[in-house]
């Protein structure tokens, strides 16, 4: 069916396809160090255009013989940035439902962790990332690109360790950074006895859809803050349930009971 003479709806389709390929490539490089060298890139691909104009043909004969080597400058300038887009696309909600993944087989270690800092009175902040990135409250931490162990967060909550004030960010089955800093709660309404870590867990509760575990050092207790509120879970088998719940496992949720909690 041809629309606004030779422009066919493939064409507006194919249009429409590549200027989402830039934009989601453009909100990736933005704001790190590859934004200049795909910056750079652009330019010589302009340059070669104009070249090829102009009929400038010393220029197009080095572009020409340089084609074969920019497919691999590009893979390697852009290692970082590709892996991470492909991360990305391997967690998106339509493609997991045809592949399999890993990226809840790390909710055992999360609760086998919070269960042992809990029993050593240790504060614990751990989010679990979903369909909203964290990237601004990531670039905050330090990277770590590890696979979820409970061992590997007891150990970065643990002081002296210099992480153990700020929040473990977890990415699937990856904790992708540590001692990361969170927004604060606004909540007039929040109880004057509630204690920073609390209130920076329902702080990011409230700006993402993201879910934090809040492990108190004072308490002992063991809570979920997700949408704005926060839960205090009766039990290690109450948090399993309900990050299990979250995730879509299919099993039983234990209620937890309002929070009412300090650190």
């Amino acid at each position: 069916m041809e629309l606004f003479g030779q422009f066919s709806i493939l064409d507006i389709v194919d249009v429409a396809v590549v200027a989402f390929i830039f934009y989601r490539l453009f909100l990736l490089v933005s704001g790190t160090r590859a934004a200049q060298m795909f910056f750079g890139l652009a330019v010589l691909i302009v340059l070669s255009a104009i070249a090829q104009w102009l009929r400038l043909n010393g220029i197009n004969w080095i572009i020409s013989s340089l084609k074969t080597v920019w497919v691999i400058a590009f893979v390697i300038l852009f290692q970082p940035e590709l892996r991470q887009a492909l991360v990305q696309i391997g967690h998106n909600r339509i493609f997991r439902r045809f592949v399999p993944t890993e990226e809840f087989s790390a909710l055992g270690e999360i609760v086998k962790a919070a269960e042992q800092l809990s029993e050593e009175k240790i504060g614990a902040l751990i989010v679990l990332e979903r369909s909203v990135g964290l990237k601004n409250y990531v670039e905050t931490g330090t990277p770590l690109d590890s696979t979820v162990t409970a061992e590997l967060l007891v150990t970065i909550f643990t002081p002296p360790s210099p992480l153990h004030d700020g929040a473990a960010i977890i990415l699937g089955s990856r904790i992708v950074a540590a001692g990361c800093i969170l927004p604060l709660s606004q909540d007039p309404y929040l109880e004057a006895t509630m204690g920073t870590r609390h209130r920076a867990a329902l702080g990011l509760a409230e700006e993402t859809d993201a879910v934090v575990v809040v492990v108190s050092e004072e308490s002992r207790n063991i809570s979920v803050a997700r949408k704005g509120k926060l839960e205090v879970m009766s039990s290690p088998g109450a948090l399993r349930s309900e990050l299990a719940k979250i995730f879509g496992e299919r099993t039983e949720h234990a209620p937890g009971r309002q929070a009412e909690v300090t650190t």
